[in-house]
């Protein structure tokens, strides 16, 4: 019987709320469904969810009911345009946001149950530094920083990649500079982070690009719609191909990092079946 292929996994995270981040998540999942991608979007950010309200989505079920062990974790996924699922999250149940590391472990293992066709998971974590962004950042392969030009952006950036390098050895971070007004200014805000972490911190850091501050952005949040979809034209939508095109030629990890890890089965069952092929 044929293994379901490897999920890439992305967590795409931020120090402080209010730099687009759940905008970020969205776009860039409605850019690789666009590339015929399976692609879901897990809403993180376990009390206050959104997700499903910027896709004008109505869930029945959430994470709390799979954690209260009301139904299973493929029976709360919602069907977003294009290739598009949703994991939605409860919102306004502060009991969600105060999980601890066990039943973050406890929602990471569920993902091996899942059944339905995916190639990336994109995981929208509150903002912040909180158990659940640590638990979630250690369990993808990929971690998306996403910043703007702020000050408190760029501190939070920096502390959040200090405490996950220091504390729990990740080494590599993407970064992505969001509502800026050029390229130049794009490069200059992540020039901000790198200057800094290059001095303190034995880190990798990648500038995956930016985003360009957009009217077009907020005009389909009020439509409740990625821009993608209303605004395919638009400086915001062309970056976001952009940063899909770069995302999907992003190297699978050759083996499981040897901790908590999001599909962790079908990446070993993965290479193995690459393996058998060749002898």
């Amino acid at each position: 019987m044929t293994q379901p292929n490897p999920v890439r996994v992305i967590t795409v995270t931020s120090g402080k709320g209010g730099v687009g981040k759940t905008n970020v998540s969205l776009n860039l999942a409605m850019a690789l469904s666009a590339l015929e991608k399976d692609v879901t979007i897990l809403d993180a950010d376990l009390g206050l969810g959104n997700i499903d309200v910027l896709l004008g989505l109505h869930p029945r079920y959430n994470l709390s009911h799979v954690l209260r062990g009301e139904c299973e974790l493929d029976e709360i996924l919602v069907q977003g345009p294009g290739r598009l699922s949703v994991i939605p999250a409860s919102s306004g149940v502060q009991e969600m946001a105060e999980l601890n590391a066990n039943q973050h472990a406890g929602l990471i293992r569920a993902f091996s149950e899942l059944n339905h066709n995916i190639d990336v998971l994109l995981v929208d974590t509150a903002a912040g530094i909180t158990d659940s962004v640590v638990s979630f950042s250690r369990a993808a392969q990929e971690v998306m920083v996403v910043v703007c030009d702020e000050p408190a952006s760029i501190t939070d950036a920096y502390a959040l990649i200090k405490l996950l390098n220091r504390e729990y050895g990740l080494f590599r971070f993407r970064i992505l500079c969001n509502m800026v007004r050029s390229a130049q200014h794009g490069r200059d805000v992540y020039e901000k982070i790198a200057r800094v972490t290059d001095r303190f911190l034995d880190v990798a850091l990648d500038y995956v690009g930016y985003v360009p501050d957009d009217e077009s952005v907020v005009k389909a949040i009020r439509k409740q719609r990625s821009v993608i979809e209303a605004y395919p034209r638009s400086k915001a939508s062309q970056a976001y191909g952009t940063l899909a095109e770069k995302v999907d030629k992003w190297p699978l990890p050759e083996t499981a990092g040897g901790h908590l890890e999001f599909f962790v089965e079908r990446l070993v069952m993965g290479h193995e079946q690459e393996a058998e092929a060749l002898t």
